[in-house]
């Protein structure tokens, strides 16, 4: 239980932050990849505080639990990067490109009622359905 509680306020923490720095807002997000144009570096500072967040998580967790549990890390090494996982990567990097959302701010997003952020979510939660559907017959 203790163990879900940090997690759960990492998680709290750095939903907080994805609403200050305004990154539910998927023009912040097409502004970021628009380096020929009216560049908006503030993505790389978010990027940068959730590798932080994520860092300082794994090493608590690393640090407080047995080597058990640290062998169910669901992090890749380099024997297991294969084409799914460079293929999942390739279209999850497009989709943000075109939509200006990613998963973490468009589910942050909801709270503002926006309809863009309920048909990405919706069509997220769909894609994640259909995905398990059918990875379950390969």
């Amino acid at each position: 239980m203790k163990h879900g509680l940090i997690i759960f306020c990492y998680g709290l923490l750095f939903g907080l932050g994805l609403v200050i720095a305004g990154m539910s807002n998927p023009a912040k997000v097409v502004a970021f990849l628009d380096v020929a144009g009216a560049w908006d570096p503030s993505l790389a500072l978010v990027m940068a505080s959730a590798l932080a967040t994520l860092g300082g998580a794994r090493h608590w967790l690393h640090r407080n639990t047995d080597a058990a549990d640290r062998e169910q890390d669901s992090c890749p090494t380099p024997a297991n990067i294969d084409a799914r996982l460079i293929g999942g990567a390739a279209i999850f990097g497009v989709g943000w490109g075109i939509s200006g959302f990613c998963p973490g701010p468009a589910l942050v997003g909801l709270s503002a009622g926006l309809a863009g952020n309920y048909a990405f979510v919706g069509a997220m939660l769909a894609g994640f359905y259909l995905f398990k559907r059918l990875h379950r017959n390969l």
